[in-house]
């Protein structure tokens, strides 16, 4: 199994808690939102198969041609680390809290890739 170190950093960028928030606050409370940002700031990165997340998070997979797909890869393209992925273990199936487009393009370039996310 290869590690996408050339692909994406180690950490999350701060700006990847915010946007990661605001989906939240869709799914739970206030309080319990701010819980969960708290976790994945404070959880260490682990590396998961691309194909395994999307089979537990029940999302479709984004075609090549989306657009923050195929921004995404062109990032991966000209050698620009991509910032890892934000989980949340939620009551039935997997929440991508942060990275959907991020592992829709890390799947179309080979869905076996492990990837760096937080898991909570």
């Amino acid at each position: 199994m290869k590690k996408t170190n050339a692909i994406f950093k180690k950490n999350p960028e701060k700006h990847d808690f915010p946007a990661a928030k605001d989906y939240l606050e869709l799914l739970y409370d206030e309080s319990k939102t701010v819980t969960l940002i708290k976790e994945l700031t404070e959880a260490k990165t682990i590396y998961k198969k691309c194909k395994d997340i999307f089979r537990a998070s029940e999302l479709p997979l984004l075609p090549r041609e989306n657009k923050y797909v195929r921004e995404d890869l062109q990032k991966i393209k000209k050698g620009i680390k991509l910032s890892p992925i934000l989980l949340v273990r939620g009551a039935n199936k997997l929440i991508i809290a942060d990275g959907y487009h991020r592992i829709c393009a890390s799947y179309s370039l080979n869905e076996d890739l492990e990837i760096p996310c937080r898991l909570i």
